[in-house]
Parts: C-alpha cells; structure tokens; sequence
C-alpha cells in the first residue's frame, strides 16, 4: 500500500469512526427526547446524521414504533473500512 492510499483510507476510517460515534449518540439521545438539554443536542446532531439514516429509514419503516433502519445503517457503515482496507491492499483502488 503506498503512503497516499494509506492516508486516504485511514483519512476515510477514521472519518467513518467518528460518523458512528455521532449516529450513536444520535440514536441513545433519541431515548430521552423529554430532557431539554438532549433536544439541543439532537437538533445539532440531526442534520448530520439524519440524511444518512433516512436512506434506510425508506427501506425498513418502523415497525411498533421502533426504529430497526438504524441498526443496519450502522452494519454497513462498520463495512466500509474493511472494504476500503481490503480492496488498496489488493491492489484494486487508489
């Protein structure tokens, strides 16, 4: 692997990295909705997160009031690095 394609995946990794913590967060904030400080919160995280989360939110809809789009939202996010990994280290990308 040379330097560049290393810096760009681990760029990219660790950019993936940080997106999960944020979906994360996201997500255990949602539980607590009622408390003043987490709505300011999610209004800021919202907006990050949530146009990444609505792609699988049209493809699995809440079933009884519960979200299960994000769980795989964050499957494939935690594939992408693995990916991104394996294919430079074949020799197949950048």
């Amino acid at each position: 692997m040379s330097s560049v394609s290393y810096l760009i995946v681990n760029t990219v990794v660790n950019f993936i990295q940080l997106y999960l913590v944020l979906i994360f967060v996201r997500i255990l904030l949602s539980w607590f909705q009622t408390a003043e400080w987490a709505g300011k919160v999610i209004s800021f995280l919202a907006p990050i997160t949530d146009p990444y989360l609505n792609i699988f939110r049209s493809i699995i809809p809440p079933l009884g009031g519960i979200d299960f789009s994000a769980i795989l939202a964050i499957f494939v996010l935690q594939l992408i690095p693995g990916l991104l990994t394996s294919l430079v280290r074949t020799g197949g990308g950048f």
